[in-house]
This record gives structure tokens, sequence and C-alpha cells, in this order.
């Protein structure tokens, strides 16, 4: 089932998220409509606090290319264990902010660990767009937004287009 996705300015998106003590068939049907709202944005990550829910859950597929088999990634308490010192410059969007994009510069590769949807640990080193968009999700499990790596009047501007963009959304 598609769910909505909250869009920046909101107090949800910059809290911390809790961490899942307990896999449960609601979370699995929680990470199966994240992916069906991701793919429907489309997009290729999203976290639970951009559906309203402040559980550590992350779901992702960064395969783009035309007739690539998809490759979907459910994470629940995503962590990010080890980083390069190399770093990768991307420009960012995110389903919480339409149509505002930015360089962000991150790690190039990150050493992640989870549990995936059958509880078992996992543990996978990722580069290139994967990197960037696991190091995004993640962001956004502990309140970060993509804006918040900008200079602050840049960081600004975006916030006050959303503003505006929220405002003509209630209007209808």
């Amino acid at each position: 089932m598609k769910r909505p996705i909250l869009y920046h300015p909101d107090p949800r998106l910059k809290k911390n998220c809790a961490a899942v003590p307990d896999l449960t068939d609601d979370l699995r049907t929680l990470a199966d409509d994240m992916l069906a709202t991701m793919y429907d944005a489309p997009g290729i990550g999203l976290a639970a606090p951009q559906v309203g829910v402040l559980t550590r859950l992350i779901v992702l597929d960064c395969v783009k290319e035309e007739g690539e088999k998809p490759n979907p990634m459910i994470m629940f308490n995503p962590e990010i264990i080890a980083s390069s010192e190399e770093l990768n410059t991307y420009e960012e969007g995110c389903l919480s902010i339409p149509d505002q994009f930015a360089d962000v510069t991150r790690p190039a590769e990150v050493e992640v660990k989870w549990i995936d949807r059958d509880g078992n640990e996992q543990q996978q080193a990722m580069d290139g767009l994967w990197a960037t968009c696991v190091q995004h999700e993640i962001d956004h499990l502990n309140g970060k937004l993509f804006i918040d790596h900008l200079k602050p009047l840049k960081r600004q501007m975006i916030t006050r287009k959303m503003v505006k963009f929220k405002r003509e959304l209630a209007r209808g």
C-alpha cells in the first residue's frame, strides 16, 4: 500500500528515530509499503520518518538502468560501521523536498550493517550511488535532511520554497 510522504518543513522529519527492538509483521508490512511508495514516487530511497513513522527503517534500490533487474533493500537499524576518507559529491534530492537538488559531499565508500526483513544481520560495503543513498537515508533516521549539509543561505532558500509549495498544496 502506498503511503503519503511528509514534506519539509515537518517536525517529524527532524526527530531521531527509535531502534527496532523486534521485527514484527507490522514492520515488515511497513517496509513493503515503503518500497511501493518509493517506486511510485519514483525514488531510490525512503526512510520511515518520511512516511511519519519514527522507526529506524530504510528502503533503497539504486538500480536505475532501464531493463536492469531491481535490487530492493530493506534495512532495519542500519548503521555505518566504516567510511572511506575519499569523498564523492553527488547532486542529491529528496522525496520530502520535491524538485529541489543540491550537491552534497559524503564518504565515497561505506560499510553498513543492518537487520534484514527476515531478522538476519547483514553487512555490506557500498560505493557510488549506493553509498550516497544509504548515507542520505540513515541521515533521515537521525533527523537530518540533505539540505542540512548545505550552507545556511541555500538551506533557507530551499526551505522557503518548500513552505510556499506546502501552502499551495493545502489550497488544492
